[in-house]
């Protein structure tokens, strides 16, 4: 069967796809409204992390473009405000690494492109999703937003929050050091939320990204209001302010002199993200479907880094079973959601406890943790597998069961 496959979306997940089914000359088209020219003039997108099993499916696709000894990091530093403030670190095992989407995406659309693939510049709606089937095989939607936001149901049972668990303001700036060992730093205060210092590919090179996860109404929500354009000055006192105050190890290694933004409010992303999984397909009639890819078929807070590994976990499934099945029907969608439904499922539900104020055993793994470099280790290792930490974090007797698996 000579497949034709369309695309609707250019973010990772979608190129990802459409890599993999060039690698196996499958007809693929990507549709979306941006080309690669425009990215590098637009504002920051996200700041994502693409764990060691991202890097090697990239690896696979030969997209690695950002060797690891150069813009990998090897580890995490943990630091854990309170009255006994914690702060430990873990090894990765293989580095991960984040590289500024503006730079990432077009990257891969010109591979994309250069492999037989073909782009369409053109912005799909819901409505056209019908129509794009009736001369392809399967389209695969990427897209969360507009009208493709409402095209795959809801998912109650997996998507328990109406509104963001957290005020993001996310950054690129200058004037931070790096930590000791290139480590990301995922710094948590009480109260106020969490921050991610996470060494970047940026358009200046190596730098540094910091994704602020701000608790509703704590102390730190206001770095999600300020106008930086307003006022700079406001916007880079009050965050050295309460960086100093919360996040005293991020703080330590910042020049006052020379942190801001890198390029700019260009270099600033402000708002919030309400964490929703929806259902994994729809037919559109005439035996033909639409599958949910990426943020279409699952949206996660940013704390845990799942939402880029994720999607490009689900790409590969999708993939492999497009080139093995020789038939695409509802069945085919039906293996595709079992496939990839634990590491998903397990991803999500992860980090929506995350998001929780802790329970009692998830302090005490903490606490194990920042006294047992090798339990860290293993913690540190699973941010890939995703089902790995929810088999230990599903409920408080799981966690309990794996701290006394280290104390014995």
């Amino acid at each position: 069967m000579n497949k034709k496959i369309a695309i609707v979306g250019a973010g990772v997940g979608g190129l990802h796809l459409g890599l993999y089914l060039r690698q196996h000359d499958v007809d693929v088209t990507i549709y979306t409204d941006r080309e690669p020219e425009e990215y590098a003039g637009l504002r920051l997108l996200n700041t994502v992390t693409h764990h060691a099993i991202t890097v090697a499916r990239e690896k696979e696709l030969g997209v690695n473009h950002w060797c690891d000894e150069t813009y990998g990091y090897p580890g995490q530093t943990y630091y854990f405000g309170g009255e006994k403030p914690l702060h430990f670190r873990g090894d990765l095992g293989s580095p991960s690494r984040a590289v500024d989407y503006r730079i990432y995406l077009p990257q891969l659309m010109n591979d994309f492109l250069e492999r037989g693939g073909k782009i369409q510049y053109k912005d799909i709606q819901a409505a056209d999703l019908a129509g794009l089937a009736k001369s392809v095989d399967l389209v695969v939607v990427c897209v969360g937003k507009g009208t493709l936001r409402d095209v795959f149901a809801r998912n109650e049972k997996l998507s328990p929050h109406s509104a963001p668990q957290r005020i993001i303001c996310a950054g690129i700036y200058t004037g931070i050091a790096d930590e000791e060992h290139r480590n990301v730093t995922l710094s948590n205060s009480p109260g106020n939320g969490e921050i991610i210092d996470l060494p970047t590919v940026t358009f200046q090179g190596a730098g540094h990204a910091l994704l602020t996860l701000n608790i509703p109404g704590g102390d730190t929500e206001e770095w999600a209001h300020l106008n930086y354009d307003e006022n700079p000055r406001r916007f880079l006192d009050a965050m050295l302010k309460k960086l100093e105050k919360y996040h005293p190890t991020i703080s330590a290694r910042i020049d006052p002199a020379k942190f801001d933004l890198a390029n700019g409010s260009r270099d600033l992303l402000q708002g919030g993200v309400i964490p929703v999984v929806r259902e994994g397909y729809i037919g559109l009639g005439d035996d033909k479907f639409a599958i949910a890819l990426g943020d279409a078929h699952a949206t996660v807070d940013p704390l845990m880094g799942q939402g880029a590994n994720m999607a490009s976990y689900s790409a590969f499934v999708l993939g492999e079973e497009i080139v093995k099945q020789s038939v695409i029907d509802e069945r085919f969608c039906q293996i595709v959601d079992d496939k990839r439904r634990d590491r998903v499922e397990c991803a999500t539900h992860w980090t929506n406890l995350f998001l929780k104020p802790p329970r009692q055993e998830t302090m005490q793994a903490v606490a194990q943790m920042s006294e047992n470099r090798d339990m860290c280790d293993e913690f540190t290792k699973a941010f890939n597998r995703p089902e790995e930490q929810w088999n230990r974090f599903a409920t408080g007797a799981r966690t309990q069961r794996w701290i006394n698996s280290w104390m014995n």
